[in-house]
Protein backbone atom coordinates (compact mmCIF):
# COMPACT_ATOMS: atom_id res chain seq x y z
CA UNK A 1 0.00 0.00 0.00
CA UNK A 2 1.18 3.84 -0.48
CA UNK A 3 2.80 4.93 2.49
CA UNK A 4 4.18 8.56 0.78
CA UNK A 5 1.39 10.72 0.42
CA UNK A 6 1.69 13.97 -1.58
CA UNK A 7 -0.37 17.54 -1.24
CA UNK A 8 -0.54 18.37 -5.21
CA UNK A 9 -3.69 20.76 -5.24
CA UNK A 10 -4.72 23.16 -2.37
CA UNK A 11 -8.17 25.34 -2.64
CA UNK A 12 -8.95 28.43 0.30
CA UNK A 13 -11.58 30.67 1.00
CA UNK A 14 -10.86 32.96 3.37
CA UNK A 15 -10.75 36.10 5.21
CA UNK A 16 -6.99 36.45 3.80
CA UNK A 17 -8.17 35.89 0.12
CA UNK A 18 -9.36 33.49 -2.44
CA UNK A 19 -6.38 32.06 -3.46
CA UNK A 20 -3.38 30.68 -1.65
CA UNK A 21 -0.96 33.70 -3.14
CA UNK A 22 -3.75 36.20 -1.28
CA UNK A 23 -3.72 34.02 1.83
CA UNK A 24 -0.09 34.23 2.22
CA UNK A 25 0.70 37.97 1.28
CA UNK A 26 -2.18 38.60 4.37
CA UNK A 27 -0.52 36.05 6.41
CA UNK A 28 2.95 37.64 6.10
CA UNK A 29 1.17 40.77 6.71
CA UNK A 30 -0.03 40.02 9.75
CA UNK A 31 -2.96 42.36 9.70
CA UNK A 32 -5.98 40.96 11.21
CA UNK A 33 -9.29 40.95 9.06
CA UNK A 34 -11.80 41.26 11.82
CA UNK A 35 -14.05 44.03 11.57
CA UNK A 36 -18.00 45.40 12.38
CA UNK A 37 -20.16 42.60 10.95
CA UNK A 38 -23.54 44.14 9.77
CA UNK A 39 -24.93 40.09 10.35
CA UNK A 40 -24.27 40.57 14.12
CA UNK A 41 -25.66 44.04 14.24
CA UNK A 42 -26.85 44.40 17.84
CA UNK A 43 -25.42 41.36 19.54
CA UNK A 44 -23.20 42.00 22.54
CA UNK A 45 -20.05 40.72 19.90
CA UNK A 46 -21.01 42.31 16.44
CA UNK A 47 -17.66 41.77 14.80
CA UNK A 48 -15.81 38.88 13.22
CA UNK A 49 -13.57 37.91 9.80
CA UNK A 50 -15.76 37.43 6.82
CA UNK A 51 -14.88 36.10 3.55
CA UNK A 52 -15.06 39.15 1.04
CA UNK A 53 -14.84 39.65 -2.68
CA UNK A 54 -16.48 36.22 -2.81
CA UNK A 55 -19.38 36.02 -5.68
CA UNK A 56 -21.17 32.98 -5.07
CA UNK A 57 -23.26 33.81 -8.10
CA UNK A 58 -20.58 34.11 -10.38
CA UNK A 59 -18.65 30.97 -9.55
CA UNK A 60 -21.38 28.80 -8.42
CA UNK A 61 -24.27 29.88 -10.89
CA UNK A 62 -27.67 27.74 -10.50
CA UNK A 63 -26.22 26.05 -7.20
CA UNK A 64 -26.48 29.32 -5.22
CA UNK A 65 -29.56 29.75 -3.73
CA UNK A 66 -30.12 25.89 -2.70
CA UNK A 67 -26.80 26.44 -0.64
CA UNK A 68 -25.80 27.32 2.93
CA UNK A 69 -22.55 29.64 2.83
CA UNK A 70 -20.28 26.83 4.16
CA UNK A 71 -21.20 24.36 1.22
CA UNK A 72 -20.66 27.54 -1.09
CA UNK A 73 -16.87 27.55 0.31
CA UNK A 74 -16.63 24.17 -0.03
CA UNK A 75 -17.25 23.92 -3.95
CA UNK A 76 -15.09 26.98 -4.98
CA UNK A 77 -12.37 25.69 -2.36
CA UNK A 78 -12.54 22.04 -4.10
CA UNK A 79 -12.90 23.47 -7.61
CA UNK A 80 -9.93 25.94 -7.26
CA UNK A 81 -7.83 22.71 -5.25
CA UNK A 82 -8.83 20.36 -8.67
CA UNK A 83 -7.72 23.16 -11.45
CA UNK A 84 -4.36 23.66 -9.04
CA UNK A 85 -3.40 20.10 -9.13
CA UNK A 86 -4.18 19.73 -12.80
CA UNK A 87 -6.94 17.48 -12.51
CA UNK A 88 -9.31 17.01 -14.96
CA UNK A 89 -12.43 15.40 -13.33
CA UNK A 90 -14.09 13.89 -16.31
CA UNK A 91 -11.13 11.92 -16.95
CA UNK A 92 -11.00 10.48 -13.30
CA UNK A 93 -11.66 7.27 -12.64
CA UNK A 94 -15.00 8.49 -10.52
CA UNK A 95 -15.33 5.63 -8.29
CA UNK A 96 -11.64 6.03 -6.61
CA UNK A 97 -12.09 9.92 -5.86
CA UNK A 98 -12.90 10.36 -2.48
CA UNK A 99 -14.00 13.36 -0.43
CA UNK A 100 -14.15 13.55 2.95
CA UNK A 101 -14.50 17.21 4.87
CA UNK A 102 -14.77 18.40 7.99
CA UNK A 103 -17.60 20.81 9.32
CA UNK A 104 -18.16 21.59 13.20
CA UNK A 105 -21.65 23.20 13.28
CA UNK A 106 -22.25 24.58 9.59
CA UNK A 107 -23.79 28.00 9.30
CA UNK A 108 -26.83 27.74 11.18
CA UNK A 109 -28.28 30.56 8.74
CA UNK A 110 -30.91 28.02 7.04
CA UNK A 111 -32.18 26.96 10.63
CA UNK A 112 -32.33 30.26 12.27
CA UNK A 113 -34.46 31.53 9.44
CA UNK A 114 -36.96 27.84 10.18
CA UNK A 115 -37.02 28.39 13.68
CA UNK A 116 -38.19 31.99 12.83
CA UNK A 117 -41.00 31.00 11.21
CA UNK A 118 -42.11 28.35 13.45
CA UNK A 119 -41.63 30.70 16.43
CA UNK A 120 -44.09 32.81 14.63
CA UNK A 121 -46.65 29.97 13.89
CA UNK A 122 -45.83 30.00 10.29
CA UNK A 123 -44.46 26.08 9.66
CA UNK A 124 -45.95 26.37 6.25
CA UNK A 125 -43.17 29.34 5.58
CA UNK A 126 -40.20 26.61 6.37
CA UNK A 127 -38.43 26.03 3.07
CA UNK A 128 -38.23 22.99 1.54
CA UNK A 129 -34.91 23.24 1.05
CA UNK A 130 -33.15 24.06 4.55
CA UNK A 131 -32.27 20.28 5.82
CA UNK A 132 -30.54 19.77 2.23
CA UNK A 133 -28.74 23.05 2.40
CA UNK A 134 -28.12 22.80 6.18
CA UNK A 135 -27.32 19.26 6.96
CA UNK A 136 -23.36 19.33 7.88
CA UNK A 137 -22.52 16.10 5.66
CA UNK A 138 -24.13 17.93 2.26
CA UNK A 139 -20.74 19.37 1.65
CA UNK A 140 -19.24 16.57 0.97
CA UNK A 141 -22.14 15.84 -0.94
CA UNK A 142 -22.23 18.61 -3.05
CA UNK A 143 -18.71 18.65 -3.94
CA UNK A 144 -19.12 14.77 -4.87
CA UNK A 145 -21.76 16.08 -7.14
CA UNK A 146 -19.96 18.92 -8.72
CA UNK A 147 -17.11 17.31 -9.63
CA UNK A 148 -18.25 13.71 -10.21
CA UNK A 149 -16.29 11.99 -7.25
CA UNK A 150 -18.16 8.68 -6.93
CA UNK A 151 -15.55 7.12 -3.80
CA UNK A 152 -16.18 7.09 -0.93
CA UNK A 153 -18.19 10.56 0.62
CA UNK A 154 -18.58 11.68 3.75
CA UNK A 155 -18.07 14.63 6.58
CA UNK A 156 -16.16 14.17 9.68
CA UNK A 157 -17.29 16.61 12.96
CA UNK A 158 -14.35 16.67 15.29
CA UNK A 159 -15.30 20.58 16.65
CA UNK A 160 -12.67 22.50 16.05
CA UNK A 161 -10.19 20.11 15.14
CA UNK A 162 -12.98 18.82 12.29
CA UNK A 163 -11.01 19.80 9.28
CA UNK A 164 -7.88 17.86 10.05
CA UNK A 165 -9.45 14.94 11.21
CA UNK A 166 -10.65 14.77 7.59
CA UNK A 167 -7.02 15.36 6.21
CA UNK A 168 -5.80 12.21 8.55
CA UNK A 169 -8.79 10.52 7.27
CA UNK A 170 -8.37 10.87 4.20
CA UNK A 171 -4.94 10.00 4.17
CA UNK A 172 -5.59 6.39 5.38
CA UNK A 173 -8.34 5.80 2.70
CA UNK A 174 -5.09 6.77 0.35
CA UNK A 175 -2.73 4.62 2.41
CA UNK A 176 -5.53 1.40 2.42
CA UNK A 177 -5.75 1.48 -1.19
CA UNK A 178 -9.81 2.34 -1.23
CA UNK A 179 -8.96 5.20 -3.21
CA UNK A 180 -6.37 6.93 -5.86
CA UNK A 181 -7.21 10.55 -4.70
CA UNK A 182 -9.34 12.04 -2.01
CA UNK A 183 -10.20 15.85 -1.65
CA UNK A 184 -10.29 16.35 1.93
CA UNK A 185 -10.29 19.41 4.40
CA UNK A 186 -13.10 21.78 5.79
CA UNK A 187 -15.79 23.98 5.46
CA UNK A 188 -17.88 26.30 7.94
CA UNK A 189 -19.25 30.16 8.07
CA UNK A 190 -19.88 30.35 12.29
CA UNK A 191 -20.88 34.15 11.59
CA UNK A 192 -24.43 33.25 13.03
CA UNK A 193 -26.70 35.33 15.81
CA UNK A 194 -27.04 31.37 17.23
CA UNK A 195 -23.36 30.57 17.43
CA UNK A 196 -22.86 34.41 18.08
CA UNK A 197 -24.92 34.28 21.45
CA UNK A 198 -23.49 30.75 22.42
CA UNK A 199 -20.03 31.69 22.06
CA UNK A 200 -20.97 35.22 23.97
CA UNK A 201 -22.83 33.37 27.06
CA UNK A 202 -19.57 30.77 27.61
CA UNK A 203 -17.66 34.31 27.41
CA UNK A 204 -15.33 32.60 24.67
CA UNK A 205 -15.24 35.46 22.25
CA UNK A 206 -13.16 38.65 22.40
CA UNK A 207 -15.12 41.71 23.45
CA UNK A 208 -13.02 44.33 22.10
CA UNK A 209 -15.69 46.14 20.23
CA UNK A 210 -14.17 49.40 20.02
CA UNK A 211 -10.82 48.04 18.47
CA UNK A 212 -11.96 44.84 16.48
CA UNK A 213 -8.69 44.37 14.75
CA UNK A 214 -6.61 44.01 17.74
CA UNK A 215 -9.46 41.48 18.99
CA UNK A 216 -7.69 38.28 18.10
CA UNK A 217 -3.80 37.60 19.75
CA UNK A 218 -3.17 34.13 20.10
CA UNK A 219 -0.57 33.95 23.06
CA UNK A 220 -0.52 37.74 24.26
CA UNK A 221 -0.99 38.22 27.60
CA UNK A 222 -3.61 40.44 26.95
CA UNK A 223 -5.70 38.47 25.02
CA UNK A 224 -9.49 37.90 25.97
CA UNK A 225 -11.32 35.26 23.71
CA UNK A 226 -11.51 34.17 19.69
CA UNK A 227 -12.89 36.04 16.95
CA UNK A 228 -15.72 34.24 14.80
CA UNK A 229 -14.51 33.63 11.36
CA UNK A 230 -14.90 31.43 8.21
CA UNK A 231 -14.03 29.90 5.43
CA UNK A 232 -12.90 26.54 3.59
CA UNK A 233 -9.75 24.87 2.59
CA UNK A 234 -9.39 21.30 0.22
CA UNK A 235 -6.58 19.71 -0.26
CA UNK A 236 -6.20 17.20 -2.97
CA UNK A 237 -3.74 14.30 -1.99
CA UNK A 238 -2.57 11.69 -4.07
CA UNK A 239 -0.20 8.80 -3.24
CA UNK A 240 3.43 10.14 -4.47
CA UNK A 241 4.43 7.68 -6.63
CA UNK A 242 1.06 7.94 -8.46
CA UNK A 243 1.29 11.92 -8.45
CA UNK A 244 4.77 11.68 -9.99
CA UNK A 245 3.72 9.55 -12.88
CA UNK A 246 1.20 11.51 -14.16
CA UNK A 247 3.22 15.15 -13.79
CA UNK A 248 1.47 16.55 -10.95
CA UNK A 249 2.40 19.30 -8.76
CA UNK A 250 3.76 17.77 -5.77
CA UNK A 251 3.39 20.71 -3.22
CA UNK A 252 4.22 18.55 0.33
CA UNK A 253 4.23 15.52 1.51
CA UNK A 254 1.55 14.56 4.22
CA UNK A 255 4.44 12.69 6.43
CA UNK A 256 2.08 12.17 9.78
CA UNK A 257 -0.95 11.98 11.47
CA UNK A 258 -2.42 11.57 14.75
CA UNK A 259 -5.57 11.91 17.07
CA UNK A 260 -6.67 11.58 20.65
CA UNK A 261 -9.39 11.68 23.25
CA UNK A 262 -8.90 14.39 26.36
CA UNK A 263 -11.45 12.12 27.93
CA UNK A 264 -12.30 14.63 30.42
CA UNK A 265 -14.30 17.72 29.96
CA UNK A 266 -17.49 18.40 26.92
CA UNK A 267 -15.72 21.91 26.73
CA UNK A 268 -12.24 22.44 28.90
CA UNK A 269 -9.34 20.81 27.89
CA UNK A 270 -7.27 18.40 30.16
CA UNK A 271 -5.32 20.62 32.57
CA UNK A 272 -2.01 18.63 32.15
CA UNK A 273 -2.99 18.99 28.60
CA UNK A 274 -1.97 14.79 27.75
CA UNK A 275 -4.41 14.72 24.82
CA UNK A 276 -2.54 17.06 23.19
CA UNK A 277 0.93 15.84 24.17
CA UNK A 278 -0.66 12.33 23.12
CA UNK A 279 -1.67 13.23 19.80
CA UNK A 280 1.54 15.70 19.41
CA UNK A 281 4.03 12.95 20.12
CA UNK A 282 1.84 10.11 18.12
CA UNK A 283 2.10 12.32 14.84
CA UNK A 284 5.95 12.90 15.57
CA UNK A 285 6.13 9.03 15.76
CA UNK A 286 4.12 7.89 13.09
CA UNK A 287 6.11 10.24 10.84
CA UNK A 288 9.27 8.92 12.09
CA UNK A 289 10.81 12.09 13.64
CA UNK A 290 11.62 13.48 16.50
CA UNK A 291 11.09 16.86 18.55
CA UNK A 292 14.28 18.46 16.92
CA UNK A 293 13.05 17.71 13.72
CA UNK A 294 10.28 20.29 13.51
CA UNK A 295 11.11 23.73 11.49
CA UNK A 296 8.14 25.10 12.76
CA UNK A 297 4.89 24.93 14.78
CA UNK A 298 1.07 26.04 13.18
CA UNK A 299 -0.40 25.91 16.61
CA UNK A 300 -4.31 25.74 17.37
CA UNK A 301 -3.78 29.49 19.32
CA UNK A 302 -7.38 30.63 19.63
CA UNK A 303 -6.53 33.63 21.50
CA UNK A 304 -8.36 32.37 24.43
CA UNK A 305 -6.66 32.90 28.20
CA UNK A 306 -7.00 29.15 29.60
CA UNK A 307 -6.91 27.30 25.91
CA UNK A 308 -3.72 29.22 25.10
CA UNK A 309 -1.69 28.74 28.29
CA UNK A 310 -2.55 24.65 28.56
CA UNK A 311 -1.40 24.82 24.89
CA UNK A 312 1.82 26.56 25.47
CA UNK A 313 2.14 23.80 28.06
CA UNK A 314 1.62 20.87 26.51
CA UNK A 315 4.05 22.40 23.79
CA UNK A 316 6.70 22.48 26.10
CA UNK A 317 6.80 19.17 27.32
CA UNK A 318 6.91 17.66 23.78
CA UNK A 319 9.53 20.30 22.37
CA UNK A 320 11.40 21.39 25.94
CA UNK A 321 12.50 24.85 26.40
CA UNK A 322 14.31 24.78 22.34
CA UNK A 323 10.59 24.76 20.90
CA UNK A 324 10.21 25.33 17.44
CA UNK A 325 8.94 29.03 15.70
CA UNK A 326 5.57 28.87 16.07
CA UNK A 327 3.03 30.56 14.03
CA UNK A 328 -0.81 31.03 15.01
CA UNK A 329 -3.29 31.82 12.24
CA UNK A 330 -6.45 32.79 14.09
CA UNK A 331 -4.53 36.36 14.96
CA UNK A 332 -5.16 37.13 11.22
CA UNK A 333 -8.52 35.18 9.90
CA UNK A 334 -10.59 34.56 13.20
CA UNK A 335 -11.76 31.07 14.21
CA UNK A 336 -13.79 28.82 11.85
CA UNK A 337 -14.24 26.54 14.14
CA UNK A 338 -14.60 23.02 12.04
CA UNK A 339 -12.47 24.75 8.92
CA UNK A 340 -10.05 25.97 10.97
CA UNK A 341 -7.66 22.70 11.01
CA UNK A 342 -7.64 22.25 6.95
CA UNK A 343 -6.87 26.07 6.68
CA UNK A 344 -4.38 26.02 8.74
CA UNK A 345 -3.04 22.72 7.34
CA UNK A 346 -3.04 24.25 4.11
CA UNK A 347 -0.95 27.37 5.74
CA UNK A 348 1.49 24.97 6.56
CA UNK A 349 1.99 23.56 3.62
CA UNK A 350 2.14 27.23 2.29
CA UNK A 351 4.93 27.81 4.99
CA UNK A 352 7.18 24.52 3.77
CA UNK A 353 6.50 25.76 0.05
CA UNK A 354 7.71 29.64 0.87
CA UNK A 355 9.91 27.99 3.50
CA UNK A 356 8.80 31.46 5.43
CA UNK A 357 6.55 31.49 8.98
CA UNK A 358 4.30 34.16 9.09
CA UNK A 359 3.85 36.12 12.33
CA UNK A 360 1.29 35.95 15.00
CA UNK A 361 -1.03 38.97 14.37
CA UNK A 362 -1.15 41.18 17.43
CA UNK A 363 1.64 39.48 19.60
CA UNK A 364 3.08 41.30 21.95
CA UNK A 365 4.65 39.42 24.88
CA UNK A 366 3.58 36.38 26.60
CA UNK A 367 2.49 35.14 30.06
CA UNK A 368 2.94 31.98 31.99
CA UNK A 369 6.27 29.66 32.47
CA UNK A 370 5.97 28.33 29.18
CA UNK A 371 7.50 30.13 26.92
CA UNK A 372 7.22 29.44 23.28
CA UNK A 373 9.26 30.72 20.55
CA UNK A 374 6.58 32.93 18.75
CA UNK A 375 6.93 34.38 15.67
CA UNK A 376 6.12 38.05 16.05
CA UNK A 377 6.23 41.85 14.00
CA UNK A 378 7.41 39.72 10.86
CA UNK A 379 7.75 36.71 8.57
CA UNK A 380 10.69 34.56 9.95
CA UNK A 381 12.66 32.28 7.55
CA UNK A 382 12.10 28.58 7.79
CA UNK A 383 15.27 26.39 8.32
CA UNK A 384 13.87 23.19 8.39
CA UNK A 385 11.53 21.44 5.65
CA UNK A 386 9.11 20.46 7.73
CA UNK A 387 5.87 21.58 10.06
CA UNK A 388 2.97 20.65 11.83
CA UNK A 389 -0.37 21.97 12.73
CA UNK A 390 -2.28 21.46 15.81
CA UNK A 391 -6.42 21.76 16.10
CA UNK A 392 -7.83 20.53 19.22
CA UNK A 393 -11.78 20.95 19.89
CA UNK A 394 -15.04 21.01 22.60
CA UNK A 395 -15.04 17.11 23.58
CA UNK A 396 -11.24 17.16 24.28
CA UNK A 397 -10.84 16.28 20.12
CA UNK A 398 -6.93 16.21 19.05
CA UNK A 399 -6.08 16.02 15.57
CA UNK A 400 -2.14 17.05 14.72
CA UNK A 401 -0.87 16.77 11.15
CA UNK A 402 2.65 16.59 10.10
CA UNK A 403 3.78 18.11 6.39
CA UNK A 404 7.05 17.78 4.80
CA UNK A 405 8.58 20.02 2.12
CA UNK A 406 8.39 18.22 -1.40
Amino acid sequence: MPTDIAVTGLGLVTPAGLTPGDNWAALCAGRSTAAADPVLEGMPVDFSCRVTGFDAEAELGRLTPRLDDFIRFALAAARRAVVDAALDPPAWRAERVGVVLGVGGTSLAAYEKALQHLATGHPGRVSPLTVPRSNPNMAAGEVAIDLGACGPNFTVSTACASGATAIGVARDLLRSGTCDIVLAGGAESARSRMTAACFARMRALSRRRDQPRLASRPFDSARDGFVLGEGAAVLVLEPLAAARSRGAPVQALLRGFASSADAHHPIAPHPEGRGVIQAVTAALEDAGCGPRDIGHINAHGTSTPTNDALEAAALARVFGDRSPPVTAPKGVIGHSLGAAGAIEAAYTVLALRHAGIPPVANFESQDGDHKLDVVAAGPRPLTTGTGISCSFGFGGQNAVLLFEAA
